[in-house]
């Protein structure tokens, strides 16, 4: 069965998306660097090996929005939290394994999707650690989503991760590779630096889209 990939997106408007990126380098640029990374990230995970769907927000214009793509499939995150709301998308997709990542980690590629779907043949969750202790990547096999997932996790902190597998109970999971997303401008200089030592070819299209003309980023 074929698996689903879902990318958590906000539309890429100044003061709405990476404000923490923003306040170091400005609204305008850090809605102007989420854009053009999650159009390189999507180039790279469109794969006949899963169905990739765009969760949106805010619902209305994400709906509408032409930003992004229109080949892929969208639905609306509606309200609450980050686990509300990949809660909410998680039990709305069709039976099988699905995973959820976001749109700020400019390391993820096709292979690393490959391999948490692969995990889950053999385990019944999955997840892609962060450094800081959050994740960039959940997966279910999804028999049937637990009640109790994603509840009593502290967002936003290095307890993420551990509070989530938490919530699964006694669910066998498996862990992936470990990439960084960016929320600082320390993140955003640590991806170049992870990008200048990735093989040439993967290293030269990342940065050509991630950092395009460098954009006033090359002092990062």
């Amino acid at each position: 069965m074929r698996g689903q990939l879902i990318v958590m997106l906000k539309e890429p408007r100044p003061g709405r998306v990476k404000t923490r990126l923003g306040r170091d380098m400005g609204m305008v640029g850090a809605a102007w660097w989420f854009r053009h990374q999650v159009t390189r990230l999507l180039r790279e995970i469109d794969d006949p090996r899963w169905q990739v769907t765009l969760a949106v927000s805010p619902d209305a214009q994400g709906l509408q929005s032409r930003v992004w793509p229109a080949r892929f499939a969208r639905v609306a995150q509606g309200a609450g939290d980050l686990g509300d709301r990949m809660g909410r998308v998680m039990r709305s997709r069709p039976p099988g394994p699905v995973c959820i990542i976001g749109g700020d980690i400019p390391g993820i590629r096709a292979a690393h999707i490959a391999r948490a779907f692969t995990a889950l043949g053999r385990n019944e969750a999955v997840f892609g650690p962060a450094p800081d202790g959050g994740y960039w990547l959940v997966g279910l096999k999804r028999v049937q989503v637990p009640a109790t997932l994603f509840q009593g996790v502290r967002w936003s902190s290095e307890h993420a991760l551990a509070d989530t597998i938490q919530s699964l109970g006694g669910a066998r999971v498996a862990l992936v590779d470990r990439l960084r997303d960016v929320d600082t401008i320390a993140d955003l200089g640590a991806a170049r630096r992870a990008l200048a030592f990735a093989p040439r070819e993967v290293g030269r299209e990342a940065g050509r889209a991630v950092f395009p003309d460098d954009g006033g980023l090359a002092s990062c």
